[in-house]
C-alpha cells in the first residue's frame, strides 16, 4: 500500500465503514465495499493524485460499488428498490442523542447482547481498521482466538437482529463501558505509531465527554489519553528508540496538555465517583506534577496503583504496581510480584523483568530477558530499546 492510500486508510477506515454502516444496514457488505474502494484507489491514486476529499472519494466510490454489487443479485424488485435508494446523497436522518457516525457506531457494536471482548474487538475491526492480529495483541490471546470472536459477534449482530439505528439516552449508560475500552484501545494503538488513530481517539474521547458530562469515567479517559499525549514527543529519541518515562525532557512535553489534562482530573476528584480510567488518569498526573531534576512521587502512585488494583484486580495492572513497588521497596520484592504473574505472550512482562534483574545484578538473566521481550514485540521503537538495553548489558 503506497504511503498516501495507507496514510488515508488509517485516518478515514472506521468513518467510510460507520458511514456505509449506515447506509446498507450490514457490517459484512460496508466492510467488503470500504476494502474495494481502497483497492480502487491503490490502483488509481498513484496516476491521479490524491483526491481533494479522499475521504469522500472513498465513501462514494464504496456506496457505487455497493449499489452495483445489490443490482448484479438482486432477485426481486425489493432489492432493486433498495439499491435505488442507496444512491441518494444522504442517508434518512435519525433522531438520536448520538449524531457522529463512529461514535455512533461504537455504540450501535456495543449492544448487551454480545460479549463485552466481542463488542470491544468488533469494534475495533470496523472503527480502527485494524487487523485481527493487532487486536490479539491488544488483548494478550492469540489471533486465531480473535478471529472466532469478530466472526462470532458479527453472527450474533445477523440472528439477534439487532438493528443498527440510535441508541436512545436510556441505552447509553449500560453500553459505556464497552464504548470507552474501545476508545481507549485505539488511542493505545494509535500510540504505539499510528498518529491518525491517536487524533481520532481524542476527538471521539472529547465528544464523548459533550455527550455524557456527568459521566466521570468519560472524563477521567479524556483526561487519562491527554497526559499520556502530552510527552510523545519526548518517547523517542533521535534514532527512533523509546526514551522511558524518567529519561524523558520534560522541557519536551506539551504543557497545554497536562493543563487540561490535570483540569478534568480535579473535575473528576470533586466528583468524588472513582473508577478505573479516572485513577490512571490521576497516576499520570501525579508523573506530570514532578518537576524537572526532583523525584516523582512514588509513594503517591503506589496508593493510586493500590485503588486501581482493588477495582480492576489485573495481571497487567498488577505488573504496572510491581514497577512502582520497585521504586518504593525495591527491586527485589518486585521481582517476585512479577514472577508470579502469567503474562508470558506479553513483550512488557519481559521487559519489565530484565529491567529488575539489571537493577539485581543479574545481567546473564536480563539478556535473556531482553531477548525475550523482544521476541514478542514488532514495534521498531520498542525494538531499538531493549536492543539498546541489551548490548550495553553484553558490554559490562
Amino acid at each position: 500500500m503506497s504511503v498516501d492510500v495507507e496514510a488515508v486508510f488509517r485516518a478515514e477506515y472506521g468513518r467510510a465503514v460507520a458511514v456505509l454502516v449506515r447506509f446498507l444496514g450490514d457490517i459484512d457488505l460496508a466492510e467488503e465495499a470500504a476494502q474495494d474502494a481502497f483497492t480502487t484507489a491503490l490502483a488509481k491514486w498513484p496516476e491521479t493524485g490524491v483526491p481533494p476529499s479522499p475521504a469522500g472519494w472513498i465513501i462514494t466510490t464504496a456506496r457505487n460499488r455497493a449499489v452495483d454489487r445489490l443490482r448484479r443479485e438482486a432477485k426481486r424488485d425489493e432489492r432493486h428498490a433498495e439499491a435505488a435508494l442507496l444512491h441518494t446523497p444522504d442517508a434518512p436522518a435519525e433522531e438520536g442523542p448520538v449524531r457522529d457516525d463512529r461514535l455512533r457506531l461504537i455504540f450501535t457494536c456495543c449492544h448487551p447482547a454480545l460479549a463485552p471482548q466481542a463488542r470491544v474487538a468488533l469494534t475495533l475491526r470496523l472503527l480502527g481498521g485494524l487487523t485481527t492480529a493487532q487486536i490479539a495483541r491488544a488483548f494478550l490471546v492469540p489471533e486465531p482466538t480473535m478471529a472466532q470472536r469478530v466472526v462470532r459477534a458479527k453472527a450474533k449482530i445477523r440472528a439477534a437482529r439487532i438493528p443498527y439505528r440510535v441508541p436512545r439516552d436510556a441505552d447509553l449508560p449500560d453500553r459505556l463501558t464497552g464504548v470507552l475500552a474501545v476508545v481507549y484501545l485505539i488511542f493505545n494503538q494509535g500510540y504505539e505509531g499510528a498518529p491518525e488513530l491517536t487524533a481520532e481517539a481524542l476527538r471521539l474521547g472529547r465528544l464523548l465527554t459533550e455527550l455524557m458530562p456527568d459521566e466521570p469515567e468519560a472524563v477521567g479517559l479524556l483526561a487519562l489519553m491527554l497526559l499520556v499525549d502530552s510527552r510523545r514527543e519526548a518517547r523517542q529519541d533521535e534514532h527512533g528508540a523509546l526514551v522511558s518515562l524518567p529519561d524523558q525532557d520534560r522541557a519536551r512535553w506539551n504543557r497545554d496538555l497536562i493543563a487540561e489534562g490535570q483540569s478534568l482530573v480535579r473535575r473528576c476528584l470533586r466528583r468524588d465517583r472513582p473508577g478505573p480510567y479516572q485513577i490512571q488518569a490521576a497516576i499520570q498526573a501525579v508523573h506530570s506534577d514532578a518537576p524537572t531534576g526532583e523525584a516523582t512521587d512514588w509513594a503517591q502512585i503506589r496508593q493510586l496503583y493500590d485503588q486501581l488494583m482493588a477495582l480492576t484486580p489485573s495481571p497487567v495492572v498488577a505488573l504496572n504496581r510491581a514497577v512502582v513497588v520497585a521504586e518504593t521497596e525495591g527491586p527485589s520484592r518486585a521481582l517476585d510480584l512479577v514472577d508470579a504473574l502469567d503474562l508470558d505472550g506479553y513483550h512488557v512482562f519481559h521487559a519489565v523483568r530484565a529491567d529488575l534483574l539489571r537493577r539485581l545484578g543479574r545481567p546473564t538473566e536480563a539478556v535473556r530477558a531482553y531477548e525475550a521481550a523482544l521476541a514478542r514485540t514488532e514495534s521498531a521503537a520498542e525494538r531499538a530499546f531493549l536492543e539498546r538495553r541489551r548490548r550495553e548489558l553484553l558490554r559490562t
